[in-house]
């Protein structure tokens, strides 16, 4: 069974009418990134980073996975499926998708500050006050700006080992993330599902498929699983 690896970013969640955050003017919901995403924001004013993370949540635990989504999940019902996510909501996991490696982490749990492998799911608010179980506040289980992304080894070794690669709702401008599409192998097929072609995207064997996540996403799906069971 062929190895399938799909990155993901917040386009396939931007039509589960989840926000992408960061507008044109590099403005997450009014909020400099740096205010709500940095360890010195958090120093600087933790119970405003708590607030604009609890009101993504309550966003999300309204949302939905979307057509894109479940395509996804039936993908690995035919290939050895991992969804690499940019994405910290949990739409993957609730379209049915099995292995899912959250980048960037996870908006439903929470983490102690001075104790970080003290990890908790989380649906409810935080606030000034919570905290794990030896004492330390608990805050949003998300990798800020600054931070290492202590997921990426991971990432490089399963795209490396990638039979086909798909990227999806991103524009492959945030790294690391950006970087994994350069360790597919030269003769390996990539594809690209996006209305708008990243930029400074020339890789062999890409395929660019130019639909939003909802409409490409299931034909791509469709035709590989089609490829998968004429091979087999």
């Amino acid at each position: 069974m062929k190895k399938v690896v799909v990155l993901t970013g917040a386009g396939i969640s931007a039509e589960s009418g989840l926000s992408t955050f960061r507008d044109a003017g590099g403005l997450w919901e009014g909020h400099n990134v740096y205010e709500v995403a940095s360890p010195a924001g958090w120093a600087k004013n933790p119970s405003l980073v708590l607030d604009f993370y609890n009101q993504r949540r309550r966003q999300l635990l309204e949302a939905k996975p979307n057509a894109a989504h479940v395509a996804l999940a039936e993908l690995g019902e035919h290939f050895r499926l991992n969804i690499i996510t940019q994405n910290v909501d949990d739409l993957h996991e609730r379209g049915g998708a099995k292995n899912v490696l959250h980048l960037h982490g996870e908006l439903l749990k929470a983490r102690s500050t001075r104790y970080p492998h003290l990890v908790y799911d989380w649906r409810e608010d935080i606030h000034i006050g919570d905290t794990c179980e030896k004492g330390s506040q608990l805050r949003p289980h998300i990798v800020w700006f600054g931070e290492q992304v202590h997921l990426m080894e991971r990432a490089v070794q399963l795209t490396i080992e990638a039979d086909i690669f798909i990227v999806v709702g991103t524009s492959l401008n945030v790294y690391p993330a950006a970087s994994l599409i350069d360790y597919v192998g030269f003769h390996k097929p990539k594809y690209i599902v996006d209305p708008i072609l990243p930029e400074g995207t020339d890789v062999a064997n890409l395929h660019f498929i130019q639909k939003r996540a909802t409409e490409g996403v299931p034909m791509l799906v469709e035709e590989l699983i089609l490829h998968a069971k004429m091979a087999a």
